[in-house]
């Protein structure tokens, strides 16, 4: 059983480091790995365990008495599909169940029966000493709890909870079959469970789940088979984002955010906008212009400025944002609050906005992570070290690989913010420009997005994936650079860190001049087609490096 397991953690690899481009280290095997395998340092691995799989029959006359980790695949196309998703959650934590990781949301073609309307899907990563049949039982409650009747099978239901995987144990009775017996032939399963997996090949229990996929590259082989990220995006399946009374398909074009700020001593526009009409003004520009978001701010986190308190903070802010809500050129875009308090974004959502943008990441006030959970909006976790008095201290500039560093601490956020609550597909990630960085790091990490995201993806495929906001608008680095002393002569160079941005998988850009912004994204997108179409038209005599690797992991099977 040992030898097998070996062998097929060997052929699995591969496809592993496949999935990432190659960039994964080499790694080799021994059966004292598998008796004792390592174990990751995040906390959803903390219960990893040998790599044997176990039948039913010694799990259900085992007492649970240690957390056993498990993995529950969730669908819902009737009714509000978010909120539904929101509840099955508080219920499940409510059930006895630890939630540990939040695979991304998808929007999926109905499968089996077609004539119904398109279903969200998602899955999550926990913990549970229940056992498996009253796990189920629990799951079942819960379904009946929000509404699901009997009906057709496989026809439309208001949610629908299975179990993918327990622990190490491989289940077969009459009412529980685990692994789900349907995962190869599902991209609406696979695509979420993937995404509660790492790249790596060091977490114990996940070892033992892909020898329990009955395929010699794992789960991953088994996406790969259905087309993989290649699908994502078509009408099959779509990775969403919940925001306002919609799902934004954030890969289907590139958002621009506009930058807003209310400030007396931001460093390019402060004390231009303090005053409602002029702030009103300045919004209704940013619109014209393009801009899908409008990003208002009523706190400078330039280096070294003055922290206001909250209620400072909001004498500045609620004057505008009541009447910003109001202006009907507002209709159809989106409102984001720019602060790191947690009052200052439970107010602001109160009052009209869609989404809390944290320069700290929930670090300088940690109650900001609860709150946004509660409110259940998009969060951006952007990656600073320190705060604006200190991030631009010696200590806190020195990086020995900075998009590896970057990828490491912002990841370290996307556990906080999902142990508070705060579901992977409502996280967004910024990686900081212009905050703790030179001005090589700055260009370094622009470059250098595809990179995050992989470093990212050995630890979680799922945070690998999320959207990247990025925001390098008048940085100081750009007037270094281009000798340009004063922040609005930069927006030239703007646009050209903006391209960059762009075409090394940024998702969102923040700009304050959102026409420059929105030319730039535009401009990429021909860029990004042509960069298709050529690979589609290069020779096929060569095979590619991927396609010998997937070649050769057959071969080993």
């Amino acid at each position: 059983m040992l030898l097998h397991a070996k062998e097929s953690l060997k052929k699995m690899y591969p496809v592993a480091k496949n999935y990432f481009g190659g960039l994964l280290p080499s790694h080799s095997f021994s059966v004292s790995d598998l008796v004792n395998p390592p174990r990751s340092s995040n906390i959803g691995s903390r219960y990893a365990i040998p790599f044997k799989a176990r039948s039913f029959t010694q799990c259900s006359l085992e007492r649970c008495s240690a957390d056993q980790e498990i993995v529950i695949a969730m669908g819902s196309n009737v009714g509000d599909r978010v909120s539904t998703f929101d509840r099955a959650l508080q219920l499940m934590k409510s059930s006895g169940l630890t939630i540990t990781r939040h695979a991304n949301l998808y929007e999926t073609a109905p499968a089996y029966v077609t004539d119904q309307s398109r279903f969200l899907n998602s899955a999550i990563r926990g913990t549970t000493r229940l056992r498996p049949h009253e796990l189920l039982k629990k799951l079942k409650e819960i379904e009946k709890d929000i509404g699901r009747t009997s009906g057709i099978r496989y026809g439309p239901r208001p949610i629908d909870l299975d179990i993918l995987l327990y622990g190490n144990s491989k289940i077969n009775s009459e009412t529980l079959i685990v692994p789900h017996e349907r995962i190869h032939e599902r991209p609406f399963v696979l695509a979420p469970l993937v995404d509660l997996l790492g790249a790596s090949g060091e977490d114990g229990i996940e070892t033992s789940w892909h020898s329990l996929s009955k395929c010699s590259g794992g789960f991953f082989e088994l996406w790969n088979k259905l087309g993989g990220e290649s699908i994502i995006g078509t009408e099959t399946i779509k990775r969403v984002l919940p925001v306002g009374n919609r799902l934004l398909d954030w890969c289907e074009r590139t958002l621009v955010m506009g930058v807003l700020n209310l400030t007396p001593d931001s460093f390019s526009d402060g004390g231009k906008f303090q005053q409602v009409e002029a702030a009103i003004s300045q919004a209704k520009l940013l619109i014209s212009e393009g801009a899908d978001i409008i990003d208002i701010g009523a706190q400078s986190t330039r280096p070294f400025a003055k922290r206001l308190s909250p209620n400072e903070e909001l004498e500045r802010l609620v004057p505008v944002l009541d009447e910003i809500t109001k202006i009907p050129e507002m209709e159809g875009k989106l409102l984001s609050m720019d602060t790191f308090y947690a009052e200052v974004a439970s107010e602001a959502v109160k009052r009209g906005a869609h989404m809390i943008n944290d320069v700290s990441g929930g670090l300088l006030d940690p109650k900001i992570l609860k709150v946004a959970a509660e409110l259940r909006v998009p969060y951006v976790a952007m990656h600073m070290r320190g705060d604006p008095s200190t991030m631009q201290s010696e200590q806190n500039l020195h990086y020995d690989d900075v998009c590896k560093e970057v990828a490491s601490e912002l990841y370290a956020q996307v556990r906080e913010a999902e142990l508070s609550g705060i579901p992977l597909w409502r996280i967004v990630l910024d990686p900081g420009i212009g905050f703790s960085k030179k001005s090589k790091h700055n260009l370094e990490v622009i470059m250098g997005l595809e990179s995050i995201r992989r470093e990212m993806g050995k630890m979680s495929i799922g945070a690998s994936h999320v959207p990247i906001l990025l925001g390098p608008s008048r940085k100081g680095f750009l007037g270094e650079i281009c000798n340009r002393a004063n922040p609005v002569e930069r927006d030239a160079a703007t646009v050209a860190a903006v391209t960059a941005g762009i075409l090394n998988g940024a998702n969102i850009v923040r700009v304050h001049n959102a026409g420059y912004g929105t030319d730039a994204a535009k401009l990429s997108i021909f860029e990004k087609e042509l960069s298709v179409l050529q690979l589609q038209t290069a020779p096929k005599n060569v095979e590619s490096e991927s396609s010998i690797q997937m070649s050769q992991v057959s071969t080993n099977a």
